[in-house]
């Protein structure tokens, strides 16, 4: 398939975070941004989104169980 050229300007952070996350998965600038355009035109980030804000929902008790422990005063279980 013929690629196209297409520039944008962004803030330097984002344009370093992009490069760092394509090294990361071992992408070129390109592919990585070809790669979350079509993940975001397919509907996949949504549905993962989604699918996290589902698992969260239905477990948020197990996690604040853990965050309540971890707070939790050393010897307070205690019998």
């Amino acid at each position: 398939m013929a690629k196209t050229q297409l520039g944008a300007r962004v803030d330097q952070d984002v344009a370093e975070l992009a490069k760092r996350r394509a090294a990361d998965l071992g992408l070129s600038i390109g592919d990585y941004l070809a790669r979350l355009v079509q993940d975001d035109a397919s509907g996949l980030r949504a549905r993962a989104v989604d699918a996290a804000a589902r698992f969260l929902a239905e477990h948020q008790s197990v996690f604040d169980e853990a965050e309540q422990a971890e707070h939790a005063p050393r010897g307070a279980n205690a019998a």
